[in-house]
């Protein structure tokens, strides 16, 4: 007993040293979207916090794909040691598990939660030169050209917003996949696509420059940060989703490298000029804690489950 209590010590003493000299060299940041998407942008100033805290390059790689499986999958797949970590959202850590029939990972048991950031919504957009002015003119447009219209998502907000649009507003539009929500924007200002919906962030910015026009957002209610633009729910009755980001770690990953990162995230991102750089990105700062977020995501699966089969969407 007297060897089992010292084994104990030792590696709970163990533990606690690797904790207080993590990180001791760079550490990767995964996000599951291209450069430029909302999550990207989070990443970005997420690591900027980190790295000023803890000393090491939090240096973010973009891995892009199947709705954010691929960077999933490989995080899941990493050594629990701190220095690979997801910047993760509702897509592949909720949603997922009801758009495809099998995952390369299990969004519950294969990471450790760390820390939620923020939340965020969409905008439903179109070319600043777009005959319609309104959301109500959408509407009515998108109803008398039945299949004529043509949108892009390129993750499961943007791909469940367009399929509840769809669907409680009896649309035929064209559905058309991508990698992430930058392209699809490329794509409605080059007049291939009739519209998209574009995470608030990404929105706000396009708005600002005169290229896109926002219609609706998906919120319950219009947003502070684009007052003059109506909810859809002003319409469609009932219709709202929020979309957010949260770190994660590879499960196993010690408590105390966890506890630390989650930590030093929510002292950074609750710094008033932080807040204002997240709102700049259309994110609201909402901070949980390793085990509040933990309870959360099985709660957002089965939410999410619920809004994939309200938007009448079948697995791949």
């Amino acid at each position: 007993m007297f060897r089992t209590l010292v084994a104990v010590g030792l590696a709970v003493f163990v533990l606690g040293a690797h904790a207080q000299t993590y990180p001791a060299r760079p550490v990767r940041l995964m996000v599951p979207f291209p450069a430029g998407s909302a999550t990207d942008q989070v990443a970005r100033l997420v690591g900027q916090q980190l790295q000023e805290e803890l000393k090491q390059p939090f240096v973010v790689e973009n891995k892009p794909g199947a709705q954010g499986a691929i960077a999933a999958a490989e995080v899941a797949r990493a050594a629990p040691d701190g220095y690979t970590l997801l910047v993760t959202t509702n897509t592949p850590q909720a949603a997922n598990v009801s758009l495809f029939k099998k995952l390369p990972y299990d969004p519950v048991k294969d990471f450790a939660p760390v820390a939620r950031i923020g939340t965020t919504s969409f905008m439903l957009m179109v070319k600043a030169d777009a005959p319609v002015k309104s959301f109500k003119e959408f509407l009515a447009d998108a109803r008398a050209k039945p299949g004529k219209l043509s949108a892009g998502y390129g993750s499961s907000g943007s791909q469940v917003s367009l399929a509840m649009l769809k669907s409680m507003g009896k649309l035929e539009v064209v559905e058309v996949p991508y990698k992430g929500i930058p392209q699809t924007i490329t794509d409605v200002l080059g007049g291939t696509l009739s519209f998209t919906f574009v995470d608030l962030g990404n929105a706000l910015a396009q708005a600002k420059g005169g290229k896109l026009r926002g219609l609706a957002v998906t919120s319950a209610k219009r947003t502070p940060l684009a007052p003059d633009v109506p909810a859809v729910a002003e319409e469609l009755k009932g219709y709202e989703l929020i979309a957010w980001f949260a770190l994660m770690a590879p499960a196993g990953t010690a408590p105390e490298i966890v506890q630390r990162l989650h930590d030093v995230t929510v002292k950074g991102i609750g710094k008033a000029e932080a807040k204002e750089r997240f709102a700049a990105i259309g994110t609201d700062v909402a901070p949980l804690n390793p085990g509040e977020l933990g309870k959360f995501i099985q709660s957002e699966i089965a939410h999410w489950a619920k809004l994939v089969k309200l938007a009448g969407i079948q697995p791949e």
